[in-house]
């Protein structure tokens, strides 16, 4: 296993590598992948190629939910305005929100953002756990 930790756009990445074969496992912030190596013959080394999320370990299940006013799934999701880490949340999964409460708090470059609610809701869901990266346009939480 080969561990690196990188700095991007201001943005802390803590990895883990690891490799079977042509199969490796990345784990990013907490968050693992499953890859691919691909030959690629105009290079010396190969690439990488077809990445997707691993399937997360038992151990590692999401913090039990609150009873929800909606079904998980039934709402609209608030989406990361920009890419940064999430340092807070101030939310949880059948909660009551006002619009303008803040939901989570969003760290980018080396400022914290919070983000908001639009209107008034429920929290049928949160999307996102502290520490992990998010990009503009993801979803973080949904509410009904």
């Amino acid at each position: 296993m080969k561990k690196f930790n990188f700095k991007i756009n201001g943005n802390e990445y803590q990895t883990t590598v690891e490799q079977s074969g042509d199969l490796l496992q990345v784990t990013v912030n907490g968050k693992s992948y499953s890859a691919e190596l691909v030959a690629d013959e105009s290079a010396a080394a190969p690439k990488v190629a077809a990445v997707k999320p691993a399937a997360a370990p038992a151990a590692a299940a999401a913090p039990a939910a609150a009873p929800a006013a909606a079904p998980a799934g039934a709402g609209k999701a608030v989406e990361s305005p920009l890419p940064g880490v999430v340092v807070s949340i101030a939310v949880s999964a059948g909660q009551a929100v006002k619009a303008g409460d803040t939901l989570l708090t969003l760290e980018a470059m080396k400022m914290e953002n919070a983000i908001q609610a639009e209107a008034d809701g429920t929290v049928t869901k949160v999307i996102v756990a502290v520490g992990q990266s998010v990009q503009s346009g993801d979803p973080l939480v949904e509410i009904a």
